[in-house]
């Protein structure tokens, strides 16, 4: 990826005029606006003129604010944290609960609509039948695949988290055979060796799930599913509630795919649960009628 703007400025800073300096200081303080400020806006907050803040453009390598606007929205859906339009969170007209609960809709609808029946079956049938699930997951994807390992712990055995904390991966990826599965969380902003990691699982003869958002799209060649899950939400933040929704769905078809063993598991773990006294109320112990 090309230097984003930030990185342009620290590269030239010394190099700029006093009052280019002042403009590229502004953008820095306000990074995350710097999509809702016009030209206008920056050479009248900073005291300047408006030639100023073009020139400024054109040495940092933009044709125009249009130009810088366009780069700005490019970041946004790289993942960097942008405030792309200030009244977003203004409720008014747009009704900002019901704009909300509608672009969750909307990814929750897009995620769901890539699924058929016959190959979300074949999936679920071989994460249940898998001799050992790796489950992985960095940055922002680290706490969807510890909440995905929790979930799929409780109907069958043998789901580990890697790397564990300190660790690397290459003593997980070495262990690896035919009959094992790794679900790979990919969610965007993901460190530099994930595409060497992906190289490594295509190499290896475990299956594997990517579970991430389009930017990951390029990875769909080398893994056995990718699974697109979008993250748009009505600002900065990118919202992670439809990754969390699939991760039910999933769950829930592997523990029905092997429900019999997966209710024993179940009251097995709920009685571990009172014996080692770990949670804050007792839990009752769990008799499940597996002939239902």
């Amino acid at each position: 990826m090309t230097p984003h703007i930030g990185q342009r400025i620290a590269a030239q800073f010394d190099a700029l005029s006093a009052q280019e300096q002042r403009v590229a200081s502004f953008i820095l303080d306000h990074f995350d606006d710097l999509a809702v400020y016009s030209a206008a806006d920056l050479a009248r907050l900073t005291g300047v003129s408006k030639s100023t803040v073009s020139r400024l453009f054109k040495r940092l390598g933009f044709e125009n604010y249009r130009t810088v606007k366009t780069h700005a929205r490019q970041l946004r859906n790289l993942g960097v944290p942008l405030v792309i339009d200030a009244k977003a969170m203004q409720e008014g007209s747009g009704a900002l609960f019901q704009r909300h609960l509608q672009r969750e809709q909307d990814n929750l609808q897009r995620c769901l609509g890539q699924l058929t029946h016959h190959s979300f079956a074949a999936m679920v049938e071989q994460l249940s039948s898998a001799q050992q699930l790796m489950v992985v997951g960095f940055r922002n994807s680290y706490p969807l695949a510890l909440h995905f390992r929790q979930q799929l712990i409780q109907a069958r055995g043998n789901v580990r988290l890697a790397p564990q904390p300190n660790q690397s991966l290459a003593e997980d990826i070495v262990d690896l055979t035919d009959q094992d599965i790794v679900v790979l969380f990919g969610f965007r902003r993901r460190p530099k060796a994930f595409a060497a990691l992906v190289e490594a699982l295509e190499r290896s003869p475990a299956s594997t799930l990517l579970i991430a958002d389009p930017t990951a799209a390029n990875f769909a060649s080398q893994v056995t599913w990718f699974l697109e899950v979008p993250l748009e939400s009505i600002s900065a933040f990118d919202s992670y509630a439809t990754a969390n929704s699939l991760i039910c769905l999933i769950a829930n078809a592997v523990l029905h795919q092997r429900l019999a063993e997966g209710r024993e598991r179940i009251s097995a773990i709920s009685d571990q649960y009172n014996e080692l006294n770990e949670l804050a109320a007792p839990i009752m112990s769990v008799n499940w009628d597996v002939s239902q």
